[in-house]
């Protein structure tokens, strides 16, 4: 990539102009996690959190996070997006969470994939802050890209 597609003649941030590009389907999926001790895993598991449910909190708020992206973000561009699910999986000393977003656009929706894993672990963070201040957002990630001129990208398994 030789040219800063992001950067103007002066030198100055810019939104870039997707109007020559054509409308594709686009697909991202992004990952992240949130550790915390087996004790407020429990918690969860018997859903004695005192906010209420975490796990149903974070994924609508990845949901809604996803549909303000280009609110959040500078220079991401407005997505008419078409389906956006958040995945939620209680491990033995994390929540793992998963967002999946598609539209038929002209950019691509990693972005908004990784904004609603992001806001969704902020989420569980804030419902379970009272049990355990100690818990670590991890491993914000995209795990898969499809559609565009850039092609497609899956992360491959760590060995």
């Amino acid at each position: 990539m030789s040219e800063l597609t992001h950067i103007d003649e002066r030198g100055r941030l810019k939104m870039v102009d997707t109007s020559e590009k054509p409308v594709t389907l686009r697909r991202a999926v992004a990952s992240a996690r949130v550790l915390m001790s087996p004790e407020t895993i429990g918690t969860i598991h018997e859903r004695r959190t005192p906010k209420g449910d975490p796990l149903e909190a974070a994924r609508l708020a990845g949901i809604m996070a996803a549909k303000c992206t280009a609110q959040l973000i500078p220079l991401c561009h407005p997505l008419p997006l078409t389906h956006v699910d958040l995945r939620t999986e209680l491990e033995e000393r994390s929540v793992y969470l998963e967002a999946e977003v598609s539209t038929r656009a002209q950019t691509g929706v990693e972005m908004e994939a990784l904004t609603a894993v992001s806001v969704a672990a902020l989420t569980v963070y804030d419902m379970c802050k009272a049990v355990d201040k100690g818990m670590t957002i991890t491993d914000v990630r995209l795990e898969l890209k499809t559609g565009g001129k850039s092609g497609d990208y899956r992360r491959e398994a760590k060995s």
